[in-house]
């Protein structure tokens, strides 16, 4: 049975779940266009999640993917969030904004039973996680109403994991996507491969279908995604600048500049390397520093300076989330990506 028969589907198009900047509206019209829409709940309660699914399946019909994080929240350090705070001290001076106020922010919310109450009542046909699966039963009660249960790998060895673990699909989750690496067996980003360096190999090491994430924006890619032995596709910058995205206009404006060209990895905002456009921020503490605390709590005293900055027209403090190719990102709806992604595809 092909992918997209299983996950039904007309193209090999997956919508990238893309927390912060993207909800139902997104989702929806990836799925009335004939690839799988996606809704992020890494940063919404379960109250808010349940919202968002009434709105879809009140405006389709068509199959979607639930997507969580299912990271372990660190114990707070006192000691390195201190250090934290003094890195950020001259920011926070700068803006007039005062570092002893920090209010501790909800960050990001991993897969918990709550959360998979209030799914259930949905039953959505594809759900998916990132930084590996949650705890035995979860994946269990998620697998139990019939949904097919994706999650993303950044190594050969992250792959075979999930497989022994019971995934029904692997994302291969190339080093040039955008956002947050899914790296979970590992910390170390040098063990992180290019998009058509991991794919082959994890292609040969699993026997379930496998989906490539990362640098692909137009049917070129996709195509030769499938030709290394994809099943299909997960593309997320490309969908960044459409009109059903919600993301910000400080952050379309860099996508459709020059500055689009230069991504790193970073763990300033949230304590866990993802890739973005460089900032003031990453290009001064360093893209990658022991100075940020564990994910998530690194969030908490970024969001002040980001809110401020971007009040005065600036994103020197703001996660400006991408892809190493934002080549293909347009103001443009949605439903015209998927048809450029899938343009000579049988």
């Amino acid at each position: 049975m092909s992918l997209t028969h299983q996950l039904g589907i007309e193209f090999p198009i997956l919508q990238a779940p893309m927390a912060g900047v993207q909800g139902g509206d997104l989702a929806v019209a990836v799925c009335e266009a004939g690839g799988l829409g996606a809704l992020p709940c890494a940063m919404l309660s379960p109250e808010a999640m349940v919202d968002e699914l009434q709105r879809i399946r009140a405006a389709t019909a068509k199959p979607l993917n639930v997507n969580f994080f299912c990271h372990v929240p660190p114990a707070p350090d006192e000691v390195r969030l201190q250090r934290w705070h003094q890195a950020l001290a001259p920011y926070y001076a700068e803006y007039g904004l005062d570092i002893d106020s920090i209010a501790a922010g909800a960050g990001r919310r991993p897969f918990d039973h709550k959360a998979c109450d209030a799914l259930a009542a949905f039953r959505p046909e594809v759900v998916s996680f990132h930084f590996g699966l949650p705890e035995p039963a979860l994946v269990e009660r998620v697998k139990a109403w019939g949904a097919v249960v994706l999650s993303s790998a950044t190594t050969v060895e992250e792959a075979c994991w999930l497989e022994a673990h019971g995934v029904d699909v692997v994302i291969a989750q190339g080093a040039e996507a955008g956002g947050h690496r899914g790296m979970f067996l590992s910390e170390d980003v040098t063990t992180q491969l290019g998009t058509f360096a991991l794919l082959p190999q994890v292609v040969e090491a699993v026997s379930v279908p496998v989906v490539a994430a990362g640098g692909i924006a137009d049917s070129r890619g996709v195509a030769a995604a499938l030709a290394l032995g994809a099943s299909a596709v997960q593309v997320g910058t490309a969908f960044l600048c459409c009109p059903e995205a919600m993301t910000s206009t400080l952050h379309r404006q860099a996508l459709l500049s020059e500055a689009a060209r230069h991504t790193a990895l970073t763990n300033l905002y949230t304590g866990r390397p993802a890739r973005g456009i460089l900032t003031r921020l990453m290009r001064e503490l360093g893209p990658l520093s022991d100075v940020a605390p564990a994910f998530p709590l690194a969030t908490s005293a970024i969001a002040p300076l980001r809110s401020a900055a971007e009040s005065a027209g600036s994103t020197d403090f703001s996660p400006l989330w991408a892809g190493q190719n934002a080549s293909a990102c347009r103001e443009i709806p949605a439903a015209d990506v998927v048809r450029a992604l899938t343009a000579g595809l049988r």
